[in-house]
């Protein structure tokens, strides 16, 4: 994911749905904090809600968290620049996308130490486990392309051009397909997973610059998150946009409950997530402008629990009129957890 998201004017869905205010109801509140520390930027968070463990890329480490105790129990090192860990639970092992080495280390989910590692394209970025053909993809930034890996034997089975610059990206296994943000060119690259070929582009118009993917396999609808402070429901059978609700500055992740139906938007400049019910296929929407904190940009969700988990740091004042980035405080990088009120 982008680490400074840029600030975009809103532009409505006039023709698809009004522009959704934000709603009173409490569905979140803010329940702890799980102090992680150290230095450096972060990216995606991941859990692996049956083993109650949080996976959090930061710097050049990954730092895996007990979501029941609250607290670090262990990390997987030498990262460079990661920004993502996909565990595998079923095969034992755990997947990192190394973005300054463009490799994946593969380590054992047990003992957290390294497997090998695999080349991919440069600076890997996104990552997702494919479980019907157990493939491990990789979405390359500076790459332009997917590297596909076998996840049993590690080997690379295949690279996909993509043109532009990937984000995250879903599956759909049963459908055969998956589907990618591409930033750069405001659209969603639909990949073939049999074949591993791009078999569709969908323009994603009105929404720019999307980041966030999170998909309810039920409704075959995608959710994304665009710097337009915009989230679209997409019609992952068509391409169409079939509604959006607004989101807030520097949206960067989504997530979907199953369960509830709740599609989620963190963003990080405004400091809130946006939480949107699918009220059905053709309705989304928003219950709840949760606040959280500044910089608080990347999120997981446990479907167990439907706890959710945002990672972000203290930033120290920023003097009057500058436009330069404000510096992070050391040590004070943590992880902030919402629960459901009810």
């Amino acid at each position: 994911m982008r680490k400074t998201p840029a600030v975009l004017a809103l532009i409505g869905l006039a023709t698809l749905a009004p522009s959704t205010p934000a709603q009173t109801q409490e569905i979140y509140k803010f329940s702890k904090e799980i102090v992680v520390g150290g230095e450096g930027g972060w990216d995606y968070l991941s859990i692996d809600a049956p083993a109650h463990r949080l996976y959090v890329a930061h710097a050049t480490k990954v730092v895996v968290i007990d979501t029941q105790a609250g607290k670090v129990v262990g990390e997987v090192p030498d990262t460079p620049g990661v920004h993502g860990f996909e565990a595998v639970p079923v095969l034992g092992r755990g997947f990192s996308s190394n973005g300054r080495e463009n490799k994946v280390s593969i380590v054992d989910l047990k003992t957290l130490k390294l497997i090998q590692k695999v080349d991919t394209g440069e600076n890997p970025d996104g990552i997702l486990y494919e479980p019907s053909k157990k493939e491990i993809w990789t979405f390359n930034g500076r790459g332009k392309s997917s590297t596909v890996i076998d996840a049993q034997t590690g080997k690379v089975v295949a690279t996909v051009p993509l043109e532009g610059k990937p984000e995250a990206a879903a599956a759909d296994s049963k459908a055969g397909k998956i589907f990618v943000n591409m930033e750069d060119l405001n659209s969603i690259k639909v990949i073939d997973i049999a074949t591993h070929k791009v078999t569709a582009t969908w323009p994603i118009a009105p929404g720019e610059a999307a980041t966030g993917m999170a998909f309810d396999p039920v409704t075959h609808r995608l959710f994304i998150g665009c710097d337009n402070k915009l989230m679209l429901m997409i019609d992952s059978t068509t391409g169409k946009i079939v509604y959006s609700v607004p989101a807030g500055e520097g949206v960067d992740a989504n997530a979907f409950d199953p369960v509830t139906k709740y599609a989620f938007a963190s963003a990080g400049e405004s400091g809130t997530v946006t939480v949107a019910h699918e009220d059905s296929a053709s309705l989304l929407k928003v219950v709840q402008t949760l606040k959280t904190k500044q910089g608080a940009r990347t999120m997981t969700l446990d479907p167990l629990t439907h706890t959710i988990y945002l990672a972000t740091t203290d930033y120290e004042p920023r003097p009057a009129g500058s436009k330069e980035r404000p510096k992070a405080v050391a040590g004070t990088f943590r992880v902030l957890v919402y629960t459901m009120t009810k």
